[in-house]
């Protein structure tokens, strides 16, 4: 029976007070195939459609400081629906990285990463200690990176999946998609809080990796 690897002290934070290992209430993701412009606005859909790199788009907005706030990091048994896009047995645990992405201080995006430990062997294994370093901003530096489609779904403020310093009053919209590099799997689901205001905003959707990309890993996911 295998187990997965201690941790060392660079590899686990939690802040006190703020987050501890739990069990998230799994939501309800499905395709982005099934929103039709009307159960997926416009403005929100250049936003959680758009596949390249969500942090050099918050970056870009000269909306303020971008920041990465790691709330927690720690083995867990992924979610039914997460055991599912990483294609890993359930029973069997993955490190996950939970952390909020903000602009002068004010949280935007709450993003939720799982890495299977097959996925931390070799030249990955430096995710381990991305520490309060952004993980959307080194993903992409891989030309050979491949992206599955996305998943969407809207969650209640006060979903057990949000960290609890993150709960708010409105509910969010949310997306999810798997990340595939040298056949090694990780899951990236990112939540816009209320704290996101630029839905209204000027978006070109870069389509030019997209059909690349998504379609690579389409048949693997469903």
């Amino acid at each position: 029976m295998s187990h997965a690897p201690r941790l060392s002290a660079t590899e686990i934070h939690i802040v006190p007070g703020l987050r501890l290992a739990n069990n998230p209430r799994d939501p309800r993701w499905r395709p982005e195939r099934q929103f039709t412009a009307t159960t997926l606005p416009r403005d929100c859909r250049r936003w959680l459609l758009d596949d390249s790199s969500l942090t050099a788009r918050l970056v870009a907005l000269n909306a303020g400081a971008f920041s990465v706030r790691r709330l927690y990091q720690g083995w867990q048994v992924p979610l039914p629906s997460e055991q599912r896009l990483l294609q890993i047995p359930p029973r069997q645990r993955a490190l996950v990285r939970e952390v909020v992405l903000q602009l002068d201080g004010r949280p935007v995006v709450f993003a939720r990463s799982l890495f299977p430990v097959s996925s931390l062997a070799g030249e990955l294994a430096h995710l381990r200690r991305l520490q309060n370093r952004s993980l959307g901003a080194i993903l992409f530096r891989y030309p050979n990176m491949r992206r599955s489609p996305f998943e969407l779904t809207r969650i209640t403020g006060n979903s057990t999946y949000l960290a609890p310093v993150v709960r708010q009053a409105e509910d969010a919209w949310a997306r999810r998609s798997c990340f595939e590099l040298g056949g090694k799997r990780l899951l990236v689901s990112e939540v816009f809080l209320e704290g996101f205001r630029p839905w209204e905003g000027l978006l070109a959707v870069h389509r030019s990796r997209r059909g690349k990309v998504n379609a690579a890993i389409r048949s693997t996911n469903h």
